[in-house]
């Protein structure tokens, strides 16, 4: 039977939804206001751009280090409770870096500390999508989810700069503490009490580090979740140009207003592109065209090599943020094959991976650009990430749209 597509009337009229669209859209806010506000605080109080720079990349840092962690919470705890607990507490944090006087060092920890709640807040809210949404409800919210948040990202930090401009950095941290309360107070009042994901008992009693290692092994040990992972990690080696697009900016004559004219044009690609998977493809169209897209969205970068004209450069890395909303579906697949006990930790796997993969192609890149141009790195980096992404496309599974078989591992299996 042929599912039927969703439109964004049908997602929105799941009162669960509207208030957890509400509330991440006020904590994607608040995420890129206390990064920027942050920034310039630090550098105004140390005059050390490490520092400024340390406490913008706290965000992404935090993925790594706490992502497979920490997400193990929202399978341990009721996931509507790690939601609130997060905002509260990141709430509370926002608002302690309000205090006069407090020391540079103590400022980048509450930041960093802060960043923490990221990972189960979102691995919670992940995870319960596809449990509200039914049908293909739940691909077009993932979709719509994608496009606020590229939208947003680009958004906070320039609301973020014109607020510190306008007022200060602390005027815009309790902007940013209310964006977290407000959040709090959507989910409390629109989501139901439901019990943790996990309920047998070995994995309530279970350590921490073995119900972390039971997560990963629920999604390498699974061929179907492993292909889906590895495809959506490897074509990201493409992100390698954002760390290095001043000197390719510098490369073609340009300064900042290049550079950001490069970094929006990914973006811009993806927004569109999953507006237009999500409205005017099908499920079934959908499935067919991940592999061809995703393969696309990293060899369009190729004749960046050849450094041809600056437009042609941006019309190129548009195309591949338009072919990179593969991304979308594929993460309905994903979310949707993961047994639920342990889906905020697959998440958190997610994530995690996908932030280290992106930050060691970004310093690959600036190394390669050490000694050759720019554009040459760019397409060495799309090179690699096409032949990447088709060696996972000659294993992908005849039928990638459920996990197979193989049993879910105990946490006494996963501390084997």
């Amino acid at each position: 039977m042929t599912e039927q597509p969703a439109g964004y009337r049908e997602i929105f009229a799941v009162r669960e939804y509207r208030h957890l669209f509400a509330a991440n859209l006020l904590s994607l806010i608040g995420d890129q206001l206390t990064a920027v506000a942050l920034a310039f605080l630090v550098y105004h109080r140390s005059g050390s751009p490490l520092l400024a720079a340390l406490t913008f990349a706290g965000s992404y840092l935090t993925w790594v280090v706490g992502g497979p962690l920490l997400s193990v919470i929202a399978d341990r705890l009721p996931r509507r409770t790690v939601l609130i607990a997060c905002d509260l507490i990141r709430a509370a944090l926002v608002l302690l870096m309000l205090a006069p006087g407090l020391p540079v060092p103590l400022l980048v920890l509450l930041a960093f500390v802060a960043n923490l709640c990221r990972p189960p807040f979102q691995s919670a809210r992940a995870s319960l999508l596809p449990d509200i949404l039914d049908g293909d409800r739940y691909p077009v919210a993932n979709g719509l989810d994608n496009i606020v948040a590229e939208i947003t990202q680009v958004a906070g930090f320039a609301l973020g700069g014109l607020l510190v401009t306008a007022g200060s950095a602390q005027l815009v941290l309790a902007a940013d503490a209310a964006t977290f309360l407000i959040s709090a107070a959507l989910i409390a009042s629109g989501l139901r009490s439901c019990p943790a994901a996990t309920r047998a008992p070995a994995e309530a009693s279970g350590p921490w580090w073995s119900e972390t290692t039971a997560g990963v092994r629920v999604v390498f040990g699974d061929r179907t979740l492993r292909s889906y992972l590895l495809l959506f990690w490897l074509s990201c080696l493409v992100y390698a140009v954002e760390g290095i697009v001043a000197p390719l900016a510098a490369e073609y004559g340009g300064g900042a207003r290049t550079g950001g004219l490069l970094l929006a044009m990914m973006p811009a690609g993806v927004a569109v592109g999953g507006v237009v998977l999500t409205r005017f493809c099908g499920p079934d169209r959908r499935r067919r065209l991940m592999l061809p897209l995703a393969i696309l969205s990293c060899a369009i970068l190729l004749p960046i090599a050849a450094r041809p004209p600056l437009p042609v450069v941006l019309a190129l890395l548009f195309v591949s943020g338009l072919a990179g909303a593969f991304s979308i579906p594929l993460n309905a697949l994903f979310g949707r094959a993961i047994p639920p006990a342990y889906r905020a930790r697959a998440f958190g796997v997610a994530m995690s991976g996908l932030c280290a993969v992106q930050g060691l192609s970004m310093l690959a890149a600036g190394a390669a650009a050490e000694s050759l141009r720019p554009s040459l790195v760019v397409g060495a980096a799309a090179l690699a990430a096409t032949l990447s992404v088709l060696t996972v496309a000659a294993t992908w599974p005849p039928t990638a749209t459920t996990p197979a078989s193989t049993p879910t591992p105990t946490l006494a299996e996963a501390n084997a």
